[in-house]
């Protein structure tokens, strides 16, 4: 509990003291925020705000979990080195992707092919190691089985053979690494949204771990074999990443309410849907996440649609795409919209931990 406290405040302290100095630093470069033309023209204002401030997020999380475990003198995990990778290649690929908006002066960077090949690479890598590095339990930091509240037997990716399984695994991580990357990165569209629905979302992901750290692993042969544990590996130190990024974004988003001094661009929300889908994989929590982070999921859902239905029919669902947009030309305050995103984000994340309760509660009651 105390390295989760230590973590925790010592990523908040870090970032809400650090993204001043960084941003000081973008304004100094003129590494300043570009406007789609097509967007609200209430964001014309927003024009010039610093942008790549998910990097002070990437850099306090990190400070915060190696200094964590230093002042304890305790190894980090390999399943928590993972997500870090995982979070800091996709920050890699969205801090080039902000760079060229920067310099080529346009608010496009990189292309979506090469985005989605750089998200590719990262996910891809992240999949092969995530079933190596077994502890002496023999458990690896993902399984090939697919996972609601826990792996699901039926679901196992590896029926085929250990390479079919190793590729389909590999698919299926590809899939959650583009669906949350893309899902946060679609989010952060209003100042404070996606820092917000993050914290909400790691919060809930904390007492997740934490529990699945307080329920030792056994098998009640009485009650017919029926296991009353998890089987994620090294649930306490995902519990200790998830407190230094939500005191990271804590952090950032006094900065980053409205009226944002700072923006974290694709760096910042390529990196945080990265963190976000490597831990429902180490936590075997993959389709329980979409619903914890319903948030992210609809408002994905509401591009898709649109999408979908101009092209089908010539005819949009929504005023704008992503849904905050919608709201905004229906002449909603920008500071209303976010706020009400972010309760509706607590309900579900609300509603997944009833979830997951559930699904424990039969076994404490036995």
């Amino acid at each position: 509990m105390i390295a989760i406290i230590i973590a925790g405040a010592i990523a908040l302290v870090l970032s809400i003291l650090g993204t001043p100095l960084y941003i000081r630093l973008l304004v100094k470069r003129g590494y300043g925020q570009f406007i789609r033309d097509d967007g609200p023209t209430s964001h014309a204002t927003k024009r010039g705000t610093p942008t790549m401030g998910g990097v002070a997020i990437i850099l306090a999380t990190i400070l915060a979990y190696a200094i964590t475990h230093l002042v304890l003198w305790t190894p980090p995990s390999a399943s928590v080195l993972l997500v870090l990778f995982l979070m800091v290649g996709l920050g890699a690929v969205g801090f080039m992707d902000d760079y060229l908006k920067i310099a080529q002066q346009r608010s496009l960077g990189l292309r979506p092919r090469e985005k989605l090949l750089g998200q590719f690479l990262v996910a891809t890598a992240f999949a092969v190691m995530a079933l190596f590095f077994r502890d002496e339990s023999g458990l690896t930091p993902a399984s090939t089985k697919i996972s609601f509240v826990r792996d699901i037997p039926w679901l196992d990716l590896a029926f085929g053979g250990t390479v079919a399984g190793f590729i389909l695994f590999a698919v299926w991580a590809n899939f959650l690494v583009a669906a949350w990357s893309n899902g946060v990165n679609l989010t952060d569209g209003l100042d404070g949204l996606a820092s917000g629905a993050t914290i909400i979302f790691t919060a809930a992901y904390l007492v997740i771990s934490f529990w699945q750290w307080r329920q030792l692993c056994s098998v009640d042969l009485a009650a017919g074999g029926t296991v009353s544990c998890y089987d994620s590996r090294d649930p306490l130190d995902a519990a200790v990443l998830c407190a230094a990024i939500i005191g990271a974004c804590v952090g950032f988003l006094w900065w980053n309410t409205s009226p944002a001094k700072i923006f974290m661009g694709d760096t910042g929300s390529l990196a945080l849907g990265g963190a976000i889908a490597g831990l429902t994989i180490i936590t075997r929590t993959q389709i329980l996440g979409a619903i914890i982070g319903g948030l992210f999921v609809m408002i994905s859902l509401s591009v898709i649609i649109q999408v979908a239905s101009f092209k089908t029919t010539g005819k949009r669902v929504f005023r704008m795409a992503p849904l905050q947009h919608h709201f905004e030309l229906k002449g909603w305050n920008e500071v209303t919209i976010v706020a009400r995103f972010w309760i509706v984000a607590g309900i579900l994340a609300g509603l997944g931990l009833g979830l997951f309760y559930l699904d424990a509660l039969p076994r404490l009651t036995s």
